[in-house]
């Protein structure tokens, strides 16, 4: 069903992500060269300063900020004015085995990288694929969770079946023809695999800030069907009689959740990676899981 170039991103997801871890020249030439050496010998410098500088700052102030985006239930989510959930468990366990304190703020998801690289936040955990693309942006910790990609449908859908979708025709080269065609509409949240998958796949997307969002709009008849991660999708099913999930157990595409820190911040990085090793080798991390998606539910 899906098209090849989905095929191929899945096979090299699956294979680079495991469970453990992951130029010029005359004398004002070299002149040139020389002081282009000065000021690289000065920025590695400064970077190293910098980067312990970081870490200093992350022990002394003895809190570490976490973003997410509290709209992806059971993995994040507002319980009155506070976001609970599996990743902010988890991130709390991990947090006080370093001894520290953990501060969580929501904000939209396609803004958590930006929002890491800048300082703003220490890492950020929103259940949050590991891509070779994300990859290059940031550096990601030991993957925690595995998860789907599920399609949600009103129950009088006539999709039933992920063969049941409609993509845009191709042309010779492999472009969608999209005008004068029509393709299934399907409903993501911005910046989410979800959302590409869709795009690559030959879909019409129609973009939403939040899951929230694109499930009201598949309500109303908007899209044609929803492209969320299982476990929200299931939370959604669950919460609303007039919704089920195409083929039921049918994944879209299999992923690796894992948290993210700044690209270069390998202080920060290797301290989660030791407590979330320690956590999962104790069952803590699993237990976590369990206790929001009881094994017999998955």
């Amino acid at each position: 069903m899906k098209k090849l170039l989905s095929l191929l991103l899945a096979v090299s997801m699956l294979l680079t992500m495991t469970f453990v871890l992951a130029s010029c020249g005359g004398d004002e030439s070299e002149s040139a060269s020389e002081s282009a050496s000065e000021s690289d010998s000065e920025s590695a410098s400064e970077s190293t300063s910098e980067s312990e500088s970081e870490a200093e700052d992350i022990a002394t102030n003895g809190t570490l900020k976490m973003v997410t985006n509290a709209y992806f239930a059971p993995y994040e989510y507002f319980e009155g004015n506070e976001i609970v959930g599996i990743d902010v468990d988890i991130a709390k366990a991990v947090a006080a085995k370093l001894g520290y304190k953990l501060e969580v703020e929501s904000i939209n998801f396609d803004s958590l990288i930006t929002t890491v690289n800048s300082g703003a936040a220490d890492f950020a955990m929103a259940g949050m694929t590991v891509t070779d693309e994300r990859k290059l942006e940031v550096d990601f910790t030991l993957s925690y969770a595995t998860g789907c990609q599920m399609l949600v449908v009103t129950k009088n859908s006539s999709l039933s079946s992920l063969d049941d979708l409609v993509a845009y025709p191709a042309d010779a080269d492999g472009n969608y023809i999209t005008e004068g065609n029509t393709a299934t509409k399907v409903g993501v949240q911005l910046g989410t695999t979800g959302a590409l998958y869709a795009e690559w796949d030959g879909y019409q997307v129609v973009p939403y800030t939040t899951a929230n969002d694109a499930i009201i709009a598949l309500k109303n008849g908007d899209v044609d069907c929803v492209m969320i991660d299982s476990a929200p999708a299931q939370n959604f099913v669950d919460n609303n009689e007039d919704l089920r999930m195409i083929d039921g157990e049918e994944a879209y595409i299999v992923e690796e959740y894992a948290a993210c820190v700044k690209k270069g911040n390998t202080e920060l990085l290797n301290k989660l990676n030791g407590a979330i090793a320690e956590l999962i080798a104790d069952g803590t991390i699993e237990a976590i899981i369990e206790q929001y998606i009881p094994a017999e539910s998955k």
